[in-house]
């Protein structure tokens, strides 16, 4: 043994046996190889410990060992078409580009379980801003890691600890080097096709394109994807709305003739439940109950409220659930579709729809009129006003603010001037923005216990849930005392999971289990959807259905024909109503089996299933797959083409004009008041321009400040003057 030891060489010996090999024998060479095996290193030790790509049997362990390498070698390679100093520093940039890359990746996935796209990066200008405060929260010191390689690297060419090669290699070699890179990808690529058909043109998840073809090769596919997204609209022709609206009017349901225009002409709140999961209805810590007021409301006999409704955002989160919200046109498979198609696109859109049947149509935020492009996305939607931060006389006091926007209690509060001038009846929106990640709220405003995971994002989830419940708590309040609640449909719908799939061990100890299927990951994507009016029939439905259900099932109580209407949605008061569910991955639930992470599930009772078992179920999935992967396209296939341009068969329903309006606060003040003459139908206007805005009670401890108070005093008498 002790001689054993003697042979092994000290770290000292050992760099100069590297070293000698690498001075004496093609130095640039070995130093390219050098960067190869740490790309590779890296890129498939993160595949492992920060994504979770479901790599199942040989073939995919495989590849995934596989493909970090092809591009590595492609990118490297480059250096070796140069000579002398600027050789090696071009292989440092080249391994420093793909562990951006890398590191970037790492960051965005943690939160959003995603891949960074061309439309998320080309979003920056929008979203940047609120995005950089989520990722300096869940950034760690490790990840940094990723860097150290670059650093020695770095160190060994600045204090010529390398000898650098002036001759280089021969340019044969360096190509022979591309084409072995090449040689690989397309292996690569044969293999993963012969393991997942269709890859490329069926797939709407992108674990898949990373798992099966790797990181970078995922960045170019992404590219792709985009520009062909972008050129759609060039190609794009009536003909191709014709072959969608033939298809959409096969999938279109009978009216429920229990509920159809039961609530005609009445106000309209929707209220954007942020990251709000279904599993917080009823919950308790302590045995205190998170959300006593949702729950109130949740289970009223005036209630409708689906306890198996699914978001089914892709990369454009919030943004999505609106697009599917307010068109029933899904997001898409790559970025924000109102981010990229929102300011010149043509929609049909429930706002317009109102507003063309006497609505007053609104939208309150309190953050920046461009986050998610909605400044002009809205009035591509045909809103009338959009009151965002520049309306709210608190949006700028840092204490009045958290994460991605006022306060809800505040921005709530500040929102009743604005809602006692609307002109009735009107179409309302309230985005609040308090319970988004990183769930963190001021000592002051926290009176409800952390739950105890360990895991400091999840902790907090309760708490700022609890705060948004105590908030809708108070805006209902306050709309029962001036007169806006028993004429009014309340709609309620959770935008997105609040907690992600990377926080599995506190999910299982959240849900009381020991360890998690993708089944319980499957139910833990749902989110609450709620329809509550006076005289409405309510009650607990047990429906399947999702975010793009829910303008054709509103319009439906509303007694507004959809007939001519693009919805990829269904009405799911239909009698006729079957609930299949599509994700935007193309995974998707329905009442009897669903698919979720490439594996199959009986719904109700959670078991795996295996399609080669049983027949039956394999024509039922495939069927269904072949539904889900079709709605996808051709919903895709209207925002990239802007398909409904062409639409001229809508004889009850005008394109919106963008040019009538104007979201600038002067603009909106002028016009809420002159709406006071013109229409006199609102409650201020019908309480003799006396304001009801006392009447709203908050305990909100920021507005115990005199001067905010006088703030918001000052700008409540100028927007009622």
């Amino acid at each position: 043994m002790v001689n054993l030891l003697k042979k092994i060489p000290s770290p000292k010996n050992f760099w100069r046996q590297i070293k000698q090999t690498m001075d004496t024998s093609a130095p640039l060479v070995w130093f390219f190889v050098l960067n190869v095996i740490l790309v590779w290193f890296k890129t498939f030790v993160n595949y492992h410990m920060n994504f979770n790509l479901g790599a199942e049997g040989a073939t995919q362990q495989f590849l995934l060992f596989l493909n970090p390498l092809p591009t590595a070698i492609i990118f490297l390679s480059i250096a070796l078409y140069f000579r002398g100093a600027l050789s090696y520093w071009i292989a440092i940039l080249f391994n420093f580009i793909q562990s951006l890359w890398l590191f970037a990746n790492i960051l965005y996935y943690r939160e959003f379980s995603d891949f960074l796209s061309m439309g998320i990066l080309s979003s920056g200008s929008s979203t940047g801003n609120n995005l950089g405060k989520s990722i300096a929260a869940i950034i760690h010191w490790s990840d940094y890691m990723i860097f150290i390689d670059l650093i020695i690297l770095i160190g060994l060419v600045v204090f010529k600890q390398l000898t650098i090669d002036r001759k280089g290699v021969q340019k044969k070699f360096a190509i022979l080097t591309t084409i072995l890179g090449v040689v690989l990808m397309l292996v690569d690529f044969g293999i993963a096709s012969t393991d997942r058909t269709g890859l490329l043109t069926r797939s709407f998840d992108n674990n898949y394109i990373v798992k099966y073809l790797g990181l970078n090769e995922y960045a170019v596919f992404n590219a792709v994807q985009t520009y062909n997204q972008t050129e759609s609209r060039k190609r794009a022709k009536p003909a191709d709305l014709a072959k969608i609206k033939q298809f959409v009017a096969t999938q279109k349901k009978p009216d429920n003739i229990q509920y159809y225009g039961t609530q005609k002409g009445k106000n309209i709140f929707m209220i954007h439940l942020e990251s709000f999961q279904q599993f917080l209805i009823d919950y308790k810590v302590d045995g205190r109950e998170v959300t006593p007021n949702l729950n109130k409301f949740y289970h009223d006999q005036n209630t409708l409220s689906f306890d198996n409704f699914y978001h089914q955002v892709g990369q454009g989160k919030t943004s999505d659930a609106e697009m599917m919200q307010e068109n029933s046109l899904y997001g898409l498979s790559t970025g924000s579709a109102m981010v990229k198609y929102g300011t010149n696109n043509t929609f049909e859109s429930l706002p317009a729809i109102l507003n063309q049947r006497g609505y007053t149509t609104a939208a309150f935020h309190g953050d920046v009129a461009s986050f998610w492009n909605r400044d002009n996305t809205y009035k591509s939607f045909g809103y009338d006003y959009f009151f965002s931060k520049s309306y709210y006389p608190n949006a700028n006091k840092p204490s009045f603010n958290v994460g991605y926007g006022l306060k809800d209690k505040i921005f709530l509060q500040d929102s009743a001037r604005y809602l006692e001038q609307l002109p009735q009846p009107f179409y309302a929106k309230l985005l609040t923005v308090t319970n988004h990640y990183p769930y963190e709220l001021d000592k002051e405003n926290i009176d409800f216990p952390a739950t105890t995971t360990g895991d400091k994002t999840v902790d907090g989830y309760v708490q700022t849930a609890h705060y948004l419940d105590q908030s809708f708590g108070e805006l209902t309040d306050y709309l029962k005392k001036a007169g806006l609640y028993d004429n009014s449909v309340f709609v309620l719908y959770g935008d997105h999971y609040g907690i992600s799939e990377n926080h599995q061990p506190a999910i299982a100890q959240l849900l009381g289990k020991d360890k998690l299927t993708n089944y319980d990951l499957a139910q833990f994507q749902k989110v609450p959807f709620m329809i509550h009016a006076n005289g409405l029939k309510g009650g607990v439905d047990h429906t399947y259905g999702g975010e793009i259900d829910m303008l054709p099932t509103l319009l439906d109580v509303m007694g507004v024909p959809d007939d001519d209407m693009t919805m990829f949605g269904q009405d799911m008061l239909s009698p006729k109503y079957e609930g299949v569910v599509p994700f935007r991955d193309g995974d998707w639930v329905t009442p009897t089996y669903m698919k979720y992470n490439n594996q199959y599930f009986n719904t109700k009772t959670g078991e795996q299933v295996t399609l080669a078992s049983d027949a039956a179920l394999k024509k039922m999935a495939t069927e269904t797959q072949d539904y889900v992967n079709k709605v996808l396209e051709y919903s895709d296939s209207v925002i990239t083409g802007d398909l409904l341009r062409f639409d001229k068969s809508r004889p009850d329903f005008h394109t919106v004009n963008k040019k009538d309006f104007d979201y600038k606060r002067s603009v909106g003040l002028a016009k809420l008041k002159a709406a006071q003459q013109t229409n006199p139908s609102s409650i201020l206007a019908k309480n003799k321009n006396k304001s009801t805005t006392d009447l709203y009670k908050t305990d909100a401890p920021e507005v115990n400040d005199t001067s905010s108070l006088d703030d918001s005093n000052s700008q409540t008498n100028e927007s009622t003057k």
